[in-house]
C-alpha cells in the first residue's frame, strides 16, 4: 500500500509501510548503510506525519516481514492478544502517544496492555517521541522476574557482574568475580562470556561460578554465555547451569545466522527448567540482542534496524525470560555511529521492552573506534536509571579486556545508587549486610578481613 504526506509545498510518497517507518527513525548510521534512511530532515517529518495519522490496526494487517515465510512474524501475529489491545484498537500511532503519557496509562494499565502490543506498534509509537517521552513512559512500567532473588521490583537496579577473561584463567575470573561482589554487583547474574567455544571450558566455567555461589551462599545466579545447544549439552552432562543465554535478532533469518530457530529457543529453555535451580523462581532464559544485527547478517528485510529490535523483543517475550540485555553499542559506528545515536538507541531499546513487557536491561556501551566516549555512557546510564532500567552492566574498570569494548564499571552503580536511592535485588541486598560488605542502609563498608576476599586462589586451585 502506498502512503502519502503532504509537508509544505511538497507531497511525499512512500512506497509501503516499510519505508514509512524507516524513514520515520530519527537518523542512524546502520539505516543510512541499508539505504532507507530518510534523505532530508523534511522527507523524515513527513514520515513522522503520515506514521501519526496511521491506525495502530495497520500493523495487524500489513506485516512488514512476509507471514508466510518468517517465523518470527508468525510468533507476534499468532499470539497477539485482541482483548488486552481492545483500550488502544481505536487509537492512531500519534494518539496512542498521547494516550501512554498521559495520567490513564499507569503501571497497571500499561502492564495489561502489553500482550495486546505488537513490537511494529511500539517500535512506530516510539519513533514519534522525544527522549523525555521515553523516559517517561518506561519509567511507568514494570516487569518482576526471579531465579534465586527477586529482579525489577520498583525503587530497585541490578547488575550483571560480567567477569571476561582473555583466556578464561578461572584465578582471574575468581578475582573478577570477588571484586564486583565487593562492590555490590552481581545480583541480575555472574555472567561469563567464554574466550573458548570448548564444552569442556564451558562445564569448568560453570562449575567454577557454582562453586562461588554455593560456597558463600549468595543469592544470585550465574551464566556461562555459549550457544543455546552448548547449554543443552552441558545440562545433559550434569554441569550446574542456572540460566540459558542466547543472542536473539528480530527476523527468522538473522536468527538463522546465529544458529537457532524459535524451537531451539524453547528446548534449551525446557533443559534449564528440568533441573529446578531456581529458589524463588524459574524464570530461566537470558537474552541478548543489539540494533543492527539482522542487517549484519543480511536479514533485514528492508525495514529498519529499530523496529527489528523491537521485533526481537517479541520473540524474547515468548520464553519468559529473567533477563532480556540490549548490548546497545556494541556492534559498532556502521549502525551507531556517535554518542547521540548510542544514547538514542538505548533509551529506544528500553521503551520498548518495557512497553512489551519484558525485564529489559543495557549494558550502555562502545566501541574504541565509534565517535563516543564515557561521558556519554554516564548520559545514558544516568537517563536508564531515571527510566526504571532493570539492570545494567558492571565490568572491572569498565574495560571488558576479553570483548575489547567500552561498558560501565562496579563504581558506576555506585554513583547511580547514590544520586537516584535505588536498591539491589532484596535478597542480595540482605546477603551484602549480613555478610559485611554493606550496611543496612547499602552503603560498603571496609572488608578487609572478609573470608570473600581469600576465594579467588582457593576456588581457582
Amino acid at each position: 500500500m502506498t502512503y502519502r504526506m503532504s509537508a509544505g509545498r511538497q507531497t511525499y510518497v512512500f512506497a509501503d509501510m516499510k519505508e514509512v517507518m524507516a524513514k520515520a527513525t530519527p537518523m542512524r548510521s546502520g539505516d543510512m548503510l541499508a539505504g532507507i534512511a530518510a534523505t532530508s530532515a523534511e522527507e523524515g517529518v513527513a514520515a513522522r506525519m503520515c506514521l501519526a495519522d496511521l491506525p495502530l490496526k495497520t500493523f495487524l494487517d500489513e506485516a512488514l516481514v512476509p507471514y508466510e515465510t518468517d517465523e518470527v512474524t508468525r510468533l507476534i501475529i499468532d499470539s497477539h492478544d485482541a482483548d488486552a489491545f481492545e483500550p488502544v484498537a481505536s487509537l492512531t500511532v500519534g494518539a496512542f502517544r498521547d494516550h501512554l503519557l498521559s495520567e490513564a496509562a499507569d503501571a497497571a494499565a500499561l502492564a495489561r496492555l502489553a500482550p495486546g502490543l505488537t513490537p511494529e506498534m511500539v517500535a512506530a509509537v516510539c519513533k514519534l517521541m522525544r527522549n523525555q517521552d521515553l523516559v517517561a513512559v518506561a519509567r511507568k512500567c514494570r516487569k518482576v522476574t526471579a531465579f534465586r532473588n527477586t529482579i525489577g521490583l520498583e525503587g530497585r537496579m541490578a547488575v550483571r557482574l560480567q567477569p571476561n577473561h582473555p583466556t578464561d584463567d578461572p584465578a582471574g575470573i575468581a578475582a573478577s568475580v570477588v571484586d564486583g561482589l565487593m562492590y555490590g554487583c552481581g545480583d541480575a547474574v555472574i555472567g561469563i562470556n567464554p574466550a573458548s567455544d570448548s564444552t569442556e571450558t564451558m562445564a569448568a566455567l560453570a562449575r567454577l561460578l557454582d562453586d562461588i555461589i554455593v560456597r558463600f551462599d549468595i543469592p544470585t545466579q550465574s551464566c556461562v554465555l555459549t550457544h543455546v545447544t552448548t547449554s543443552i549439552e552441558l545440562v545433559e552432562q550434569g554441569a550446574p547451569v542456572d540460566l540459558v543465554f542466547q543472542s536473539i535478532a528480530g527476523t527468522e533469518a538473522a536468527n538463522r545466522s546465529f544458529g537457532i530457530d524459535l524451537a531451539l529457543l524453547a528446548e534449551g529453555r525446557d533443559a534449564a527448567l528440568s533441573l529446578r535451580r531456581g529458589s524463588v523462581g524459574s524464570n530461566v532464559m537470558y537474552f541478548e540482542t543489539g540494533q543492527g544485527s539482522a542487517l549484519s547478517a543480511e536479514a533485514h528485510h528492508g525495514v529498519d534496524q529499530q523496529t527489528l529490535e523491537a521485533r526481537a523483543y517479541g520473540v524474547a517475550r515468548a520464553y519468559d525470560p529473567l533477563l532480556v540485555n540490549t548490548v546497545v553499542g556494541f556492534i559498532g559506528p556502521e549502525y551507531l555511529y556517535d554518542g547521540k545515536q548510542i544514547i538514542r538507541a538505548g533509551l529506544e531499546d528500553h521503551f520498548c521492552g518495557k512497553l512489551l513487557g519484558l525485564p529489559i536491561g543495557c549494558d550502555v556501551c562502545y566501541t574504541n573506534h565509534a565517535e563516543a566516549d564515557q561521558d556519554d555512557m554516564d548520559t545514558l546510564l544516568t537517563m536508564l536509571a531515571v527510566a526504571g532500567v532493570t539492570f545494567v552492566m558492571g565490568v572491572p574498570g569498565a574495560d571488558d579486556v576479553m570483548l575489547n569494548y567500552q561498558s560501565t564499571s562496579f563504581h558506576d552503580q555506585l554513583y547511580v545508587r547514590e544520586v537516584l536511592g535505588l536498591k539491589r535485588a532484596p535478597e542480595f541486598e540482605a546477603w551484602l549486610t549480613e555478610t559485611g560488605i554493606t550496611d543496612d542502609a547499602g552503603r560498603l563498608l571496609s572488608t578487609a578481613d572478609l573470608p570473600l576476599l581469600q576465594a579467588p586462589m582457593a576456588l581457582a586451585g
